[in-house]
């Protein structure tokens, strides 16, 4: 089973990259961080009479992790009740990659593709952030793609995941789970 953590903070080692690595913490995993690779914001070019152009930067690492994976975590900060802005441009690019004919495949692909969300925020986020997990939820609804589980944490400093005890408990569960998937007794 392949697994690829998408990391869409824009702080080195974030509460949401750590709260990644405790989901799935002793399980082999492939992680993006969104801040190391460039990815153009979309040009909405569906309606024009030559489509969707070319675009020379790295979203091709995202889509040849989509058609590799078979779980897809989406680990991001809360910021402004919403997704991170390197997340959400990812995301917007979607729009562009499954009308992409290089990767005929990708939108049946994304089908299969379980999604798992892991966001974090200090702002009263099991209220706040719940929002955003709807959007999500719309997001993978439009793709058809299967979304499994998200969990919800707090923390706003450096580190202050670690403090979090039902996050803490939520990520050892979903880490469980997942090992009893891919390494079954």
């Amino acid at each position: 089973m392949n697994i690829t953590a998408f990391i869409g903070s824009s702080r080195a080692d974030s509460n949401s990259e750590q709260l990644a690595d405790y989901v799935l913490e002793d399980i082999r995993h492939q992680k993006i961080d969104l801040k190391k690779i460039a990815i153009e914001p979309i040009n909405d070019l569906r309606h024009d009479d030559n489509g969707f152009q070319l675009v020379d930067d790295d979203y091709d690492q995202i889509i040849h992790a989509f058609l590799t994976s078979d779980i897809v975590v989406f680990a991001t900060p809360i910021y402004w009740y919403s997704m991170s802005g390197i997340m959400k441009n990812m995301i917007d690019r979607l729009s562009q990659a499954i009308r992409d004919e290089r990767f005929p495949q990708l939108k049946e692909k994304l089908q299969t593709t379980e999604a798992i969300v892991l966001a974090v925020g200090g702002d009263e986020p099991y209220i706040k952030g719940l929002p955003m997990i709807q959007q999500f939820q719309y997001i993978f609804d439009f793709l058809k793609m299967p979304f499994s589980s998200y969990i919800i944490g707090e923390g706003n400093k450096p580190g202050e995941i670690a403090h979090d005890e039902q996050a803490l408990m939520q990520a050892s569960i979903l880490n469980k789970q997942l090992k009893a998937r891919i390494y079954p007794i």
